[in-house]
Formats: structure tokens, sequence, C-alpha cells
């Protein structure tokens, strides 16, 4: 294709998906990236660099000149502290921004990439999807609820200005190029044996890479206005915990964590965090949504945007072993 694609979070886990499969698709792809550094992530690929930030209007009307779609997965993910201003600040304030730049443009479409957990989960045998009300509310968590907002800024731009705009929304990623690392890092702290029992809720896992495929196809697939849910296995923390052991052969966590001890647990962590003033390893915020059963339908991305549904094994293998040939096991 000839399009001219800005992709914003380009430096990130995702982004570096993203990036190879737009040029695969054959898109010309342009980064925004605040500052000169270039990710390692995105070496020797053949990209244009745009020094930027979603913070700084001025930057962003430069970037999308030119361009004929934006793709948006810039975030800030940080769950702990579960209060955080720039959360906000990165996640509303920077998509806000993007939004006035992508107006003003005339940009042909606008992919936003958001979370699941926007939306309410259900069971193994009853998932949640696309049209389950918003039920994370109750965690506390900044990362959570600023999602929400900047998925509803999204939607409102789409209703009241007629903006071009797709939501995707992945679930909990797994894959290579996870450099900081993110989701990552559970795998790390199993293989390291630091995980001695398991909560006792779940979630649901992807291919990060079926999720960058399913991202660039929203550009032509997805339809305006519409959220689609990027997923595939539901697996509680157990079996979770257990298939990655088995994977990068190790033992599992025997123990599983009652909810009750857990929010203790929780508590005693934000406690400490308070007269500290540094986060603990974990908080309340984040015990309470492993307590819970995050479990999702995909099914509306795979009849609609083509997500594929690569095994977990594979998605747990490809970033274990990324991480061995980066020396992150030791």
């Amino acid at each position: 294709m000839d399009a001219t694609v800005l992709l914003t979070g380009g430096s990130g886990f995702l982004g570096a998906h993203l990036a190879r499969e737009l040029l695969a698709q054959r898109y010309r792809v342009r980064v925004l990236l605040r500052g000169k550094q270039r990710p390692p992530t995105l070496a020797g690929l053949p990209v244009d660099y745009c020094d930027g930030d979603i913070l700084d209007k001025p930057s962003l009307i430069k970037a999308v000149s030119g361009c004929d779609a934006v793709i948006h997965a810039a975030a800030l993910a940080q769950v702990n502290p579960a209060r955080n201003p720039a959360v906000w600040s990165v996640n509303v304030t920077g998509t806000e921004n993007m939004l006035d730049a992508v107006r003003k443009a005339g940009i042909q479409r606008f992919v936003y990439v958001g979370t699941a957990n926007v939306f309410g989960f259900g069971t193994k045998e009853h998932p949640g999807n696309e049209t389950v009300p918003f039920a994370g509310k109750r965690y506390g968590s900044d990362y959570i609820d600023s999602k929400r907002a900047a998925t509803d800024r999204v939607l409102e731009a789409v209703k009241q200005d007629g903006l071009p705009a797709v939501l995707v929304h992945p679930t909990f990623m797994l894959g290579e190029f996870d450099a900081k690392p993110t989701s990552g890092r559970m795998l790390l702290e199993l293989y390291g044996g630091r995980v001695i029992g398991y909560p006792a809720g779940g979630k649901n896992y992807v291919h990060v890479r079926d999720a960058a495929a399913a991202t660039v196809n929203a550009l032509t697939r997805g339809r305006i206005g519409e959220s689609y849910i990027l997923g595939n296995a539901n697996l509680s923390y157990q079996e979770a915990f257990q298939l990655m052991a088995e994977r990068m052969h190790v033992s599992p966590p025997r123990w599983p964590v009652p909810p009750g001890l857990a929010r203790l647990y929780g508590f005693g962590c934000d406690a400490l965090a308070s007269m500290t003033k540094r986060p603990g390893k974990l908080n309340a915020s984040m015990i309470a949504v492993a307590n819970d059963g995050h479990y999702f339908s995909a099914q509306k991305s795979v009849s609609e945007l083509g997500l594929l549904q690569t095994p977990v094994e594979a998605a747990i293998d490809e970033a274990f072993n990324w991480f061995k040939r980066h020396n992150y096991l030791t």
C-alpha cells in the first residue's frame, strides 16, 4: 500500500509488533518518538521517526501532517501505585490531543488501542464482550479508569464529529520484544521462583503478534465507532502459572491464596507504601483485580478483523526465548 500511518507508542511492547505488521502489509510507517534515542526493538526497520510528544499539541500537528491514518497505541500502563495523576495525563489528555490533531488533519482512519478492562468481564462459560458495561470502577485503579475515560472520548468524537475511528482492546499480551518488561514480567517472576502462590481469579491471554495484526487490519476492516476485544484463551491463574512453568521447565506455585488473605496483604502493602512513600510490590487494587476472573470473548474480532488464535503456549515460548537471548533471566 502507499498509505502512511503514524504510530504512537512504537517504542512499547505492542508497538514493536505494530511497526512490523504495518510494514508487512506494505504501509509506510512514521513513528512518533519522544527524545532522540531510537528504541532497540525497532532497530533496522525501515520506519521514519518524528520527534514529538502526545502531551505537546504542536508536535502532534506536525506528526500527522501527510499521514493517511493513525494508530494511537501510546499509553502509561502503570498500575502501581494505583493512583497516579501522570496516568490520567498520558492516557486521557494525550488521547484528547491526538483527537484534536486528527480532526484538523482530516485523517482517513484513526485506530485507538485501549484495553479489554474497559468492558465488564464474565465467567469462562459466559465471558464478557464488547456489550457488557464497564465494571472496573470498584478497583480504584487510575490505569483502568483512565483507559475507560479515553475510550469514551474517542466514542464521543465519533458521534459528535464524525471521526472515522475504530477501537481495539487487547487482553493480556505475551510474546517477544517485551523490553521493559511489562506483561512478560510474570514469566520472569515465575522463572525466578518468586511466585509462591496463585490468586483466585484469572484473565484472558493473547499472542501479541495476533493483537498487532488485528489492530492493523482495523485500518481497513474495522467498522467506524465499533470496539473490538483482542483476546484468545481464558485461564485461571492456577492454569496459567502451571502452563507457564511447564514451558519454562520450572516448578509452578502450589498454594492457592484465599481472597481474604490476599486482600489483607494488599492493604498491608498500601499501609507500608504510605509510610515509606514508595510503592510496594503489590497494592490493594492489584489484589482486587487478581481475585476476579477477567474472562472475555474475542469472537467479534475473529469474525470481523481476522484475529488469529495462536496457542498461548507459542506466545509463552517466544517470550521466554526472547528473554533468554537478551539475558533477562540473569
